[in-house]
């Protein structure tokens, strides 16, 4: 909603937004744009607004809808409204259930670079432009969001189950992606190993992308190093150009080469993308690196298996010296119930792992049916559990970098561990 907000500013609208008063990351944005942040209160519904509600938003839990529904007032969701503003685009989404936020970034900067784009990225960043030709979306399957969204062409990272509150099982998030990529007007583009990208059908010409020569879109001589990879990409076998990627693990090579072929889809200069891929300095949450004394702080989004496998990747990738020690807050207890044991395997990968209390969502009841003690008691390499006034535990690692994981308030934790680390250290960076 946030970079809704700061795309239509930018486009000219006059646009104001009820909010939590607890601070948020994606608030400075909105700050610096001079959009006015309010408390929830009906006095902020008249009629001479159009009004767009945040999907989590129902009459029982916010004041605004509630009142909305009672006195007739005419509003649409986050996702319908985005389904109209892309018609007048040519409009690029990125799906996935996994992957989206970080490849949305990349696919935006290089675009925005090479030509006038406008953008949607999940960390709370919006550009809008009224000239723009291009529009480059996160496009999200919960609750099968992404069904009012018809684009030219959309990235899609991988299929995974995910959100239990709301998918019955893999089955029925496959049937969601599939519904999705039939409305895809130009090209769908797809991770070639995905068993279930692999079943996909569209009426669209379908692109699979990968390291296997079977794939349409081909990374090879791939080279990881602590300051990022690169690597040679071709189509078929054409070679389209070398390209580096100032970013970690083997998701994020992935990630480059479906914005290689999306753009050269879409014929802008391979020169080009591959110069401004080379500066991308990554988005909000993900990946995001701190020093304080000698220690290296990560903050990132991840808060599903497969995220944190990747995460753990990553940071050893830059830091393969170092102990990494993880630090996960676990999001929502449908997500914790449904899967516990590939939590326990990938945070697994770690050297060693401390644990937060779950963060539940808005959407959910605590039924008391799982703790975070379940999933330390599962996992094999030291784990501890700890409370945001007592971080202390964390101390006891030398030369370490120290990964916080997690969707919900994962990051009280990392300042408690900052503001510890500063009173111990004179060199704060």
């Amino acid at each position: 909603m946030s970079a809704l907000a700061l795309m239509l500013h930018q486009m000219g609208h006059q646009v104001q937004g009820s909010d939590s008063t607890e601070y948020y990351f994606t608030q400075r944005g909105l700050e610096l744009a001079g959009i006015p942040l309010l408390p929830f209160d009906p006095k902020n519904i008249t009629p001479d607004v159009e009004l767009i509600a945040g999907n989590a938003f129902r009459e029982d839990n916010n004041v605004e809808v509630a009142y909305a529904d009672k006195n007739g007032y005419h509003y649409v969701r986050y996702h319908e409204f985005l389904g109209q503003l892309m018609t007048r685009f040519t409009a690029i989404g990125v799906a996935g259930a996994h992957g989206k936020t970080s490849t949305t970034g990349l696919l935006a900067h290089v675009m925005r670079h090479v030509t006038d784009t406008s953008y949607l990225i999940g960390d709370g960043t919006g550009r809008g432009s009224a000239d723009s030709k291009f529009f480059v979306f996160e496009s999200d399957e919960y609750e099968r969001h992404f069904l009012p969204y018809h684009p030219e062409y959309t990235i899609i990272t991988n299929i995974d189950f995910d959100h239990p509150d709301y998918f019955t099982g893999i089955d029925d998030v496959f049937d969601a992606f599939q519904t999705y990529a039939n409305q895809v007007t130009k090209g769908v583009f797809v991770y070639g190993e995905d068993k279930y990208l692999q079943r996909l059908t569209a009426a669209a010409p379908i692109y699979r992308y990968g390291f296997s020569d079977v794939d349409d879109y081909i990374a090879k001589d791939v080279t990881r190093t602590t300051t990022g990879s690169k690597f040679t990409a071709y189509f078929h076998d054409q070679k389209i150009g070398d390209f580096v990627v100032p970013t970690y693990g083997k998701h994020n090579v992935l990630n480059a080469l479906a914005v290689v072929a999306v753009t050269h889809q879409g014929g802008l200069e391979s020169q080009e993308v591959a110069k401004y891929m080379a500066t991308f300095g990554g988005v909000k949450r993900r990946f995001t690196e701190k020093l304080i004394g000698d220690q290296v702080i990560i903050d990132d989004f991840a808060h599903h298996p497969t995220e944190i496998e990747a995460t753990v990747d990553a940071a050893r990738q830059k830091y393969p010296d170092k102990e990494i020690v993880a630090v996960f807050q676990p999001h929502t207890f449908t997500r914790t119930i449904a899967l516990i044991d590939e939590f326990a395997t990938s945070l697994n990968q770690a050297d060693a792992v401390y644990l937060a209390q779950i963060y539940g969502s808005a959407r959910e009841v605590d039924h008391g049916d799982v703790k975070v003690e379940d999933l330390a008691a599962k996992i094999n390499k030291p784990a501890k559990v700890i409370s945001v006034d007592n971080v202390s535990p964390l101390l006891d690692h030398d030369n370490a970098v120290y990964v916080f994981m997690g969707a919900g308030d994962i990051q009280k934790y990392e300042y408690a561990f900052e503001t510890l680390l500063a009173q111990l250290t004179n060199n704060v960076q």
